[in-house]
């Protein structure tokens, strides 16, 4: 028993019984001691090999950790800014981190949701909601009105919340620089120009005007001549696919998404 204890880190007996791991451990089964990550065992035996192993070279990393990490960093940041050379710089040491925690997270959810228990699944989800959220206030509280200038690969112009959730952590897991911003007042030309994207995916419907007229005005600048602009509505294709022309947009996206196709034709769009 003192061998696997101190082989594994676990304790051979708990609370007067022997532990399973022990008995597994007696039958020769490999047991992941306790500073491993536990993710690692509801997936393939590579896939445990190939974490192990990032962790051994990343210094015992856990999802756990990193997110203590990452939050324990965010609130200093905030009760006293530390000498970084900029905003910038904190913003890529706060993400740096959540790039691990949502791609792992992301990458279990939709690779072994089959295989993964409901309670791991769940709390999986809550992982990278958490993470998202977090993101979130990253962004406002660095980004925001501090880098107006900043040029993005994809300006979303849409107000229903749901949609820019989804396409933000979309577009963000796959090392996008984008942004969202809700269409609510009539002249939005002057911040589209501000922000200067490569693409824009417009709502057709807009709580202010239409996303035609607005694509029509995008088109007619001079500052936005060579930014794409794609619909991205419920509408029926045949509707969408008249106004192609008239209102000069490069294509769109219907909804709901087929998150495959949006993801191959933005490494067409934008290479």
């Amino acid at each position: 028993m003192r061998q696997y204890e101190d082989e594994t880190g676990k304790k051979a007996i708990w609370r007067g019984r022997i532990t399973d791991s022990f008995k597994k451990w007696q039958k020769g089964e490999k047991i992941y001691s306790r500073d491993k990550e536990r993710i690692a065992l509801y997936v393939s035996a590579e896939d445990k090999e190939k974490w192990i192993d990032f962790t051994e070279r990343k210094g015992n990393l856990t999802i756990s950790k990193l997110i203590r990490q990452s939050v324990n960093f965010f609130i200093d940041i905030n009760d006293a800014i530390p000498d970084f050379e900029s905003f910038s710089k904190i913003s890529h040491d706060l993400k740096e981190p959540l790039t691990a925690i949502k791609g792992f997270a992301q990458l279990l959810i939709e690779n072994y949701k089959e295989q993964i228990g409901s309670e791991i699944l769940f709390k999986l989800r809550d992982i990278l909601e958490k993470s998202e959220e977090l993101e979130g206030k990253i962004t406002n509280t660095l980004e925001v009105d501090k880098m107006k200038n900043t040029s993005y690969d994809i300006l979303i112009v849409e107000d229903d919340e749901s949609t820019i959730e989804l396409l933000t952590s979309f577009f963000s897991f796959h090392e996008y620089n984008l942004k969202a911003i809700k269409p609510e007042t009539q002249n939005l030309i002057d911040e589209i120009v501000q922000h200067r994207p490569r693409l824009i995916l417009l709502d057709v419907i807009l709580p202010v005007g239409s996303g035609y007229d607005l694509c029509k005005q995008i088109k007619a600048n001079e500052k936005l001549q060579d930014t794409m602009v794609y619909f991205i509505t419920a509408m029926p294709k045949f509707e969408i696919e008249k106004k192609l022309r008239d209102t000069g947009a490069d294509g769109y996206f219907l909804k709901p998404f087929d998150l495959k196709e949006l993801k191959e034709k933005m490494e067409e769009l934008l290479v």
